[in-house]
């Protein structure tokens, strides 16, 4: 099962990766099309475009020999090169998207770093020029006082003396404004009772907890989940990062009063003006009952990892590696983050942690478990997190307050979610899907959803549907917010709130797309075909059979109408291409697309092949 499962993967992958490009040359086509008319500034628009494209594709090589250059010249101390260590510098920044860690002395291997087996004295494990402590100070005074020249900040993050001095620094621009910010999502999962909304009040407010829920009281969204300490909607939590590196708290950190802790936290737009990156949260449900809006919270988000929350007393049990199997067929990155570990007895925490990393190296997840014990492991797993199988395990205490930093250092340094140009391309005419619907009185409708490709701005005029006989409406985006900071552009990668004008909030729902005003009227679709494994059933599925999918942002019933299995019938195991219909409404779905559905403890994995 894990083989297939695992082929399928790949499978999926090549088929969304070919549809992605296809549409994407499509998607240009239609964008030079529209961009006849003003020729010239089409042109400089493309230009800027290739070089973008071109600024990506550069090797990491070059960014190593740049560093090499740079801590060459410096270290020549001739002051007339001071100039170009300025400009490479700006350039490294730049081309980072704003931020970057340079590493200084000797390096160590990273296989033995992550498997804890570094030894000072066998030269093979180090790579790099050593450089003795004074020359490290010497390089970090020079190079702050050089980034504070280009306008960023500099911030320490690791540093080891002994027999293989080093230092890793953080080197950083503050965005010129809030709509440019980069963001990173990270989805929270876990068994129920897990510790996951006391572990995001604790890293978001600054204040430990006192063992009894006082943490978690401020995230919480319904006076039930306050009686119950259970959440059971979508949460959203931000934390957010100074250009010095530093997590931006509430004053209030060592008031012991929960009341006063309650009540003091920063508000959005105060955290998005100070902060040079952004951490989101999307706090899931852990109760079986809530799966579905785990899940919706899961596709919908386009979280950049999930963070898997376990507790150290109680194991990966129940809801968590149903979280963990629905992260792994959605090919999310996966953070372990083990809880409670002040209150659990060593045996039982051993016991724990051996039962992690045995299913993170089963044949279905095939990760490489790695301990963060140290800042240096944090920082070196955080920069490379995503390309490789690497799974990182963190060991926290929220009374204690015990692994929070290693943590913090890791979130600070992850990959932002807007940057991976893979998933998200600016060059592309407009696409945003609905993920939540409010009316603000004398606002009007608003929208809030995720910019799956191009960008927006406010005036433009745009297109939203499908309503329930697949048409599109005209309106115009009036004015937008961005973690509630008011914004005029929003780019591919960005979440965003859109006000529209002259909607009616009840002709709006999740799922719906905000698309651009073209000639080219968008089509909503009923019927389609797709790739799809059955992960788990208990009897056998058959023609009429109804489930629930779950694609992107949508989330509706579907029945299937047809399937190319010879008996007609589907067990778990089983692949087959199957037609579906949508029972409702037609959606605006496109090739490509990941699907996942469910029926109770039916579940199934796929992906849209064919529109009908």
């Amino acid at each position: 099962m894990a083989t297939s499962l695992r082929n399928f993967q790949n499978e999926i992958k090549q088929i969304h990766q070919r549809e992605l490009a296809r549409q994407r040359v499509h998607g240009a086509e239609q964008i030079q099309k529209e961009q006849k008319h003003s020729q010239v500034k089409g042109k400089a628009k493309e230009d800027s475009l290739i070089e973008l494209a071109s600024a990506g594709t550069e090797e990491p090589r070059g960014e190593a020999e740049a560093e090499e250059k740079i801590l060459e010249i410096l270290l020549s101390k001739v002051p007339v090169n001071h100039d170009s260590v300025r400009d490479m510098l700006a350039a490294l920044l730049t081309r980072n998207h704003g931020e970057y860690v340079l590493r200084v002395g000797a390096q160590p291997s990273k296989a033995k770093l992550f498997a804890g087996e570094l030894d000072d004295d066998v030269a093979e494990y180090w790579n790099g020029i050593e450089q003795s402590e004074d020359t490290l100070n010497f390089l970090l005074r020079e190079i702050t006082s050089t980034v504070e020249e280009i306008g960023g900040k500099t911030s320490l993050l690791f540093e080891a003396r002994g027999k293989h001095p080093r230092k890793s620094l953080l080197l950083r621009l503050p965005p010129p404004s809030v709509s440019l910010t980069p963001e990173v999502r990270c989805a929270v999962v876990g068994n129920v009772d897990s510790g996951k909304s006391t572990t995001l009040g604790v890293l978001t407010r600054g204040t430990l907890d006192d063992g009894r829920g006082r943490a978690r009281v401020s995230l919480f969204r319904h006076k039930h989940e306050i009686e119950t300490g259970r959440t059971s909607s979508v949460g959203m939590e931000i934390l957010g990062f100074a250009p010095s590196g530093a997590p931006i708290l509430p004053e209030t950190v060592s008031s012991n009063d929960p009341d006063v802790v309650r009540r003091e936290k920063l508000g959005w737009e105060e955290i998005s003006v100070q902060a040079a990156k952004i951490v989101s949260f999307i706090d899931l449900a852990g109760h079986e009952k809530y799966l579905k809006t785990t899940l919706y919270g899961l596709t919908s988000g386009a979280p950049s990892c999930v963070i898997l929350i376990v507790g150290a007393n109680a194991g990966l049990i129940g809801m968590s590696k149903e979280h963990l199997s629905i992260a792994l067929a959605l090919s999310v990155p996966v953070v372990v983050c083990i809880t409670k570990i002040d209150m659990t007895p060593a045996n039982v925490q051993a016991e724990t942690i051996k039962q992690v990393v045995k299913i993170l190296r089963s044949p279905g997840c095939r990760k490489i478990p790695v301990f963060v014990r140290s800042s240096e492991v944090a920082v070196e797993i955080a920069t490379g997190f995503g390309k490789e199988k690497l799974c990182p395990i963190f060991q926290v205490s929220n009374v204690t307050g015990e692994g929070l930093g290693h943590l913090r250092t890791f979130l600070n340094l992850l990959p932002s979610s807007e940057g991976d140009r893979d998933k998200f391309a600016v060059d592309q005419p407009l696409e945003f899907s609905v993920t939540e619907v409010w009316s603000v009185p004398y606002v009007g409708t608003v929208v809030n959803g995720i910019v799956n490709g191009g960008s927006v701005k406010t005036g433009d005029p745009v297109m939203l549907g499908p309503d329930s006989n697949g048409n599109f409406q005209t309106t115009v985006v009036k004015s937008m917010q961005r973690k509630r900071a008011p914004v005029n552009t929003a780019e591919a990668g960005q979440c965003v709130s859109c006000a529209l004008k002259r909607v009616r909030r009840n002709t709006v729902r999740k799922g719906m797309v905000m698309v651009s005003k073209s000639e080219i009227l968008p089509k909503a679709t009923r019927q389609f075909q797709g790739q799809v494994l059955i992960l788990y059933h208990n009897t056998t599925l058959q023609k009429n059979y109804q489930a629930m999918l779950h694609c992107g942002a949508i989330r509706q019933t579907v029945r299937i109408m047809d399937m190319d299995n010879p008996q007609g019938v589907l067990r778990t195991g089983d692949r087959a291409t199957v037609t579906f219909e949508f029972i409702s409404h037609p959606e605006f779905i496109k090739e490509g697309m990941k699907l996942l559905f469910r029926e109770g403890k039916t579940k199934g994995l796929g992906v849209i092949t064919k529109l009908l």
